[in-house]
């Protein structure tokens, strides 16, 4: 039964909404005249939520069935479609507080912004992000076309520029939407915009797009892998380092064109990417992507213009268009849609301000995949964790990173994990992908 069932009899809703440590987006919806009155007062929340694994088991918590929060919605994050979809779909995102109004330890939203705040009164700079999603179409009736091609394009055309619509509609600055090497496999990029706008973005798309497809009676999943041997699905996280005039990442002069504070940025994030991973790729299903000759992300590397690097520093076009410092910046690339985004750029907010502290070098550049090396030149570098379990490893081994999560954060997010490993510990690689395809 269709939400079409009910559009014309039902009253309008509004949701309010938070992403979890699953990277899941819940929360609670009133009438959408209302909307005023939860301004002020948020919608009811229970700490345990956040404990909630993928397959909507409670997992290991410190709260038991005690406690109450309240989720504000953010005003600037509203969002309402009417393009495509019956009844509007229309939401606020919002952060998690204790009763007493002070940001809940939990609140991975909040978490970013500490982040932020330390990090610009440190350096006195803005972190800009442009989030990339690829996703497969399930239920598509449309013929099978040449990856990339023309012909690929004009079959999904309809929904494809539905999409667009939507997104536009919400605010997020949709940039760009294509097929991709999989089998009914799309890519849709963002504008840049500073990182918490960037990581609301990113819920938004991934919002939309589900619902997009679900009024077209398909089905749209950012699962990592949709089978063992498919094309996988991230993530992409470009960053840049602006304060007034503009860009600050660029320079022409230096190696990989990263200026001297974005250089010291990007060697912070590659110093602590095995433990950031335990979050940007969160799930079991994560690592049958993160693996070799996959265009993914299988060593902590910087690359230019290397798209097996973990961190690639990305072309510049400056002929008829923006001049290279303002097109200039760095893509994250180790990361998927099982994971949460503002923990994801929070870490990586941290990781260069370590960096910049620090004032670490720039790792030396590879330009090849590490593959081809000889193995003498190939056992120098960093091999990411190649399972979820060697990620949580990691992390439990970077004290740096550790400090900076919340206890109560890195003991749920940590269990919450490793009951998914067990899950899954006795599952085949097609189990694996068919369990993570049915929930993301």
């Amino acid at each position: 039964m269709t939400n079409q069932t009910f559009s014309a009899a039902g009253t309008p809703l509004c949701a309010v909404l938070t992403t979890d440590l699953a990277g899941i987006t819940r929360g609670r919806s009133f009438p959408s005249d209302r909307i005023a009155t939860y301004l002020d007062r948020g919608i009811g929340w229970v700490p345990a939520n956040v404990a909630i694994d993928p397959f909507g088991a409670i997992g290991a918590h410190p709260w038991g069935s005690s406690g109450d929060l309240r989720i504000i919605p953010d005003p600037d994050t509203h969002v309402r479609v009417e393009h495509a979809v019956s009844p509007p779909l229309e939401f606020l995102l919002g952060d998690i507080m204790d009763l007493d109004g002070a940001p809940w330890v939990c609140c991975a939203r909040g978490f970013l912004k500490t982040a932020l705040d330390r990090f610009r009164a440190e350096t006195g700079l803005e972190p800009v992000m442009a989030f990339e999603h690829e996703f497969r179409m399930e239920g598509a009736t449309w013929a099978d076309a040449p990856a990339f091609s023309l012909g690929a394009m004009r079959r999904a055309a309809g929904f494809c520029g539905t999409l667009m619509a939507a997104l536009e509609e919400a605010g997020a600055e949709p940039e760009m939407i294509l097929p991709e090497y999989g089998r009914d496999q799309f890519e849709v990029t963002l504008a840049p915009a500073p990182a918490l706008q960037a990581c609301d973005r990113a819920v938004v798309l991934r919002e939309i797009t589900r619902e997009i497809a679900r009024a077209a009676g398909m089905r749209a999943s950012f699962t990592p892998k949709p089978e063992p041997d498919a094309a996988g699905s991230g993530v992409h996280i470009h960053f840049s380092l602006n304060a007034p005039p503009g860009n600050v990442t660029f320079d022409a002069a230096r190696p990989g064109r990263l200026s001297e504070i974005a250089a010291h940025f990007t060697a912070g994030i590659v110093k602590h990417l095995p433990a950031i991973t335990a979050f940007s790729a969160p799930s079991p299903i994560s690592y049958l992507r993160l693996v070799e000759h996959s265009w993914s992300a299988a060593y902590a590397i910087v690359g230019e213009r290397n798209r097996e690097a973990a961190l690639r520093i990305c072309p510049t076009f400056p002929q008829n268009g923006p001049d290279a410092a303002r097109q200039f910046n760095v893509e994250f690339r180790a990361c998927d849609a099982t994971a949460n985004p503002y923990l994801v750029a929070a870490l990586i907010v941290l990781a260069g301000l370590e960096g910049i502290r620090g004032a670490l070098p720039l790792p030396e550049l590879v330009s090849v995949d590490p593959s081809d090396l000889p193995d003498a030149e190939r056992a120098r570098l960093t091999r990411l964790p190649q399972s979820l379990g060697e990620a949580l490893a990691a992390l439990d081994a970077d004290a740096v990173v550790k400090s900076w999560l919340p206890p109560e954060l890195h003991a749920c997010h940590s269990a919450m994990k490793t009951g998914e490993i067990e899950r899954v510990a006795k599952l085949s690689p097609e189990d694996i992908c068919a369990l993570y395809g049915s929930v993301y």
